[in-house]
């Protein structure tokens, strides 16, 4: 089952993130270390996504807070800002709409194990647009 498409209908087809939650297993880890889950909403972002893009170069994680339970309760969408080793980027994206809780548990596994809840991202050009992909297989990586 897909997840992202046609559950934001106000972004843009094409920003509307990707993911599947049939790639995570039990726990929500993700199933290999191929997994990657494209961000929604970063059409407005892209100006920012190329200054850290030319700031940054490879090393360019996450900086997100896992929801809290008043959030979660709303359903609060969650907001992505990257972490390039010396700076705080503003919003790059969001979490696509039913995959906050994958985000979420492995944040908080991250912050359990290392004491940083820290993501690795990888920003690739799609149709023209810069998009940000978690690469959830990585953590899976670094969990087991």
């Amino acid at each position: 089952m897909s997840i992202g498409y046609d559950t934001d209908a106000e972004l843009e087809r094409n920003d509307r993130g990707a993911g599947k939650l049939n790639d995570y297993a039990y726990g929500l880890l993700a199933r290999n270390k191929r997994i990657r889950l494209t961000l929604a909403g970063s059409d407005a972002c892209q100006d920012e996504l190329q200054t850290v893009l030319d700031q940054a170069g490879d090393q360019i994680e996450t900086a997100i807070s896992p929801r809290t339970q008043a959030q979660d309760r709303d359903d609060a969408p969650i907001v992505v800002r990257l972490f390039t080793g010396r700076r705080v980027s503003g919003p790059v994206g969001m979490v696509p709409r039913g995959l906050e809780s994958v985000v979420d548990e492995n944040l908080r596994r991250l912050d359990d194990a290392f004491g940083a809840a820290r993501i690795p991202v990888e920003i690739v050009r799609k149709r023209g647009q810069l998009r940000v992909q978690l690469l959830m297989g990585e953590v899976r990586s670094k969990l087991t």
